[in-house]
């Protein structure tokens, strides 16, 4: 184990004060301390003050918890395209790890100033799905995708166009998988839920 400079800076306060003062005190501290570690370390202070999820260098990370984030580092994206409903930090960090991105953006401001940052395998289309979805899936009608991301507006009645969209060993990833009412509409397809 490896002795940190906060250990070696208290260790004096640590020897000469009695334990019953020390344990709830050194409990406090890391109550305290490790949210804002963490914070700074993973890159979320950064992003919280930017309003755009980034780790700590500033590099885009999607707007995923940092489990998932993790999960997927780990995977190899880089013969597999993706489809985004909903773009913006995600489709920077999808770029940078896969063949190709497709994402749908419904914010014509957003998609605009996104334009500007996107690699050449980002195929970037604002289309306001408030409208409905009929116009882009016939668009996308025909195309399988390894990777189909859902963090947009009209999140259940995009789960079906999804799974059409969706390659047989494929991954789904929905925001907010537990809220939005997800649930019945993944329940209409067999999946694994990870």
């Amino acid at each position: 184990m490896t002795v940190t400079w906060i250990q070696r800076s208290f260790a004096p306060a640590k020897r000469l004060t009695p334990g019953f003062i020390w344990r709830p005190l050194r409990s406090a501290v890391t109550a305290f301390a490790t949210p804002v570690r963490f914070s700074f370390t993973s890159g979320h202070f950064r992003s919280s003050f930017l309003n755009r999820a980034v780790d700590r260098s500033g590099v885009a990370l999607p707007w995923y918890t940092y489990p998932a984030i993790d999960f997927l580092s780990y995977r190899d994206f880089g013969g597999r395209h993706v489809l985004e409903f909903g773009a913006g930090q995600s489709t920077l960090w999808w770029s940078k790890r896969a063949a190709g991105v497709v994402a749908i953006e419904e914010d014509a401001v957003w998609a605009t100033e996104l334009s500007a940052k996107i690699n050449q395998n980002v195929v970037l289309i604002h289309s306001p799905l408030l409208d409905g979805i009929e116009p882009i899936a016939s668009r996308l009608r025909g195309r399988q995708f390894d990777v189909v991301v859902i963090d947009g507006h009209l999140r259940c009645d995009l789960v079906d166009l999804a799974f059409e969209l969706l390659r047989p060993d494929g991954a789904l990833i929905v925001d907010d998988a537990d809220g939005y009412g997800y649930q019945a509409a993944l329940q209409r397809h067999e999946c694994q839920r990870i």
